[in-house]
């Protein structure tokens, strides 16, 4: 439900270039660990290719919480969830979440799974409560690519 009004006046919208360096600062403070595209040219390379795929939560103006819902055709993924830290556990996530499953729906997704860093307990908590559960059976292999 991009670009529109929630509860608690709370407005989900696509994120555009111009956000991205303040997305990249909210991101220090308000996301767990950091990845290697959390730099300008990987977040501007994620808008210009899926422009609908970052999303941002504002209250009166103000960046409160984000996600990345991508579609590559194939899957549904989710990352980046961060909600500032004064202000969780008041919808702002589950705001954020229901917006990307209707993206996803849109986009004729399937079924959505989501980056959770294993030491991050808060965050389980989280995505528990909004019904995802961790597949044990899968782990995720990883290889930086070029430099």
């Amino acid at each position: 439900m991009d670009d529109s009004l929630r509860a608690g006046g709370l407005r989900v919208r696509a994120a555009t270039a111009d956000d991205l360096d303040h997305v990249l600062s909210f991101w220090k403070g308000a996301a767990e660990g950091a990845s290697i595209s959390d730099d300008l040219d990987g977040v501007a390379r994620l808008v210009g290719r899926d422009p609908g795929a970052l999303l941002l939560a504002e209250r009166d103006g103000v960046l409160v919480g984000t996600v990345i819902a991508g579609f590559d055709g194939w899957r549904c993924h989710l990352y980046r969830l961060a909600v500032r830290a004064d202000l969780r556990r008041q919808g702002i996530g589950t705001a954020l979440l229901a917006a990307a499953e209707e993206r996803f729906v849109r986009l004729g997704g399937r079924r959505a799974d989501a980056m959770v860093l294993t030491r991050n307990a808060r965050a389980h908590h989280a995505w528990r409560a909004a019904g995802y559960t961790p597949e044990e059976h899968w782990r995720r292999w990883v290889r930086p690519l070029g430099g």
